[in-house]
């Protein structure tokens, strides 16, 4: 059984870690990994194949950056050339991305079964561009593999619930499977010259990257927090702070780092600060307290005992959430038990 696998941004290159090193050790599975080239540089996307050890692509599109509808639409043609020489039996895709979104549709205009790792998520903010790409894409695959209950709710919600698998996140793999890496070799993987105590953020959302009030509102929280707050900076956010913001004199900016680094960060923060999907879940896995600068969040299992805070891009609500307490109650298990590349393979074989 062939699946040809669609990747192209870094957190379906953590998924895909997980993901494709089971697809490959199982009897009758042969996968086939296209690189869209939705992220492309060293720091967003080769650092990662060599980390994780993802097997090198077997196609690679190149298509950069450019408008949604660019991108998508350059996808789409590159896709639909690789799935009528590979003619797969499965398209499996990841996420909310205009990779996601392409891979999905040019298989099913070409009648291959959909698979959709990461199902169900709902923000219900269809201002989102991901919010979009994931509705869609849930309603055209044959096989819906959903991280969580909610996801679940809401793809019965949908009337969706014939094709919809229970897998747990392939993200808690992940973080398992490579945190024990960390652990043992935490010099390799540590950030010189970062003080003892320190508060990690990211910012890539479009929602406070292309609204200079909300970045300017969350650079001031920023430089309230009596902490130096590590910054590692998404290409889209470098363009945007030599013009429209001030960087505090806490606000200590790094490269983008890769996955191993960024778990090291994590898990040596006081507290996570971010308006990213993946990182509200890596902090929880690790047992740091998130602080999520957006008026929304699809991962609702966080939200208790607050290990995850909603505030937006709010000054006083990111401060007064870094000024909390930090949870006492443990962790849920919501998120499966670390097999979920386990019941999507084998999941894939039983479709046949």
């Amino acid at each position: 059984m062939k699946i040809v696998s669609v990747i192209g941004a870094r957190p379906q290159f953590i998924k895909a870690a997980a993901v494709s090193r089971v697809l490959r050790s199982t009897p009758g599975l042969q996968e086939v990994l296209v690189h869209t080239g939705q992220h492309y540089d060293e720091n967003m996307s080769d650092i990662f194949f060599r980390q994780l050890d993802i097997p090198k692509p077997d196609h690679n599109l190149e298509v950069g950056s450019g408008s949604h509808a660019y991108q998508t639409g350059m996808m789409l043609k590159g896709i639909e050339d690789v799935l009528i020489k590979e003619k797969p039996d499965y398209t499996l895709v990841y996420g909310d991305t205009n990779s996601t979104i392409a891979g999905a549709l040019a298989a099913t205009k070409l009648h291959i079964p959909v698979a959709h790792v990461e199902a169900g998520l709902r923000s219900f903010n269809r201002l989102m561009p991901e919010e979009i790409n994931r509705i869609v894409t849930d309603r055209i695959s044959d096989l819906l593999f959903a991280p969580t209950l909610t996801a679940i709710t809401n793809l019965k919600n949908e009337g969706l619930e014939k094709q919809t698998v229970f897998s747990g996140d392939v993200m808690y793999d992940s973080v398992l499977f490579y945190r024990e890496m960390v652990v043992s070799r935490g010099d390799k993987y540590r950030t010189p010259g970062l003080p003892a105590s320190y508060l990690l953020a990211t910012i890539h959302r479009a929602e406070n990257t292309d609204n200079p009030g909300n970045l300017r509102n969350i650079f001031f929280a920023f430089s309230q927090t009596g902490l130096p707050v590590v910054l590692p900076i998404h290409p889209r956010t470098a363009r945007l702070l030599k013009s429209e913001v001030s960087v505090p004199s806490n606000v200590i900016i790094i490269d983008p780092v890769g996955y191993l680094e960024m778990l090291w960060l994590t898990m040596h923060a006081e507290k996570v600060l971010t308006d990213s999907g993946g990182l509200q879940k890596e902090a929880y896995f690790l047992d740091r307290q998130c602080i999520t600068m957006r008026t929304e969040t699809e991962w609702v299992e966080t939200l208790h005992d607050n290990w995850n805070i909603v505030t937006g891009p709010d000054p006083d609500k990111i401060l007064l959430a870094v000024r909390s307490a930090l949870p006492t109650a443990p962790r849920r298990q919501d998120f499966g038990d670390g097999k979920s590349a386990c019941i999507i393979a084998e999941t894939l074989l039983r479709s046949r």
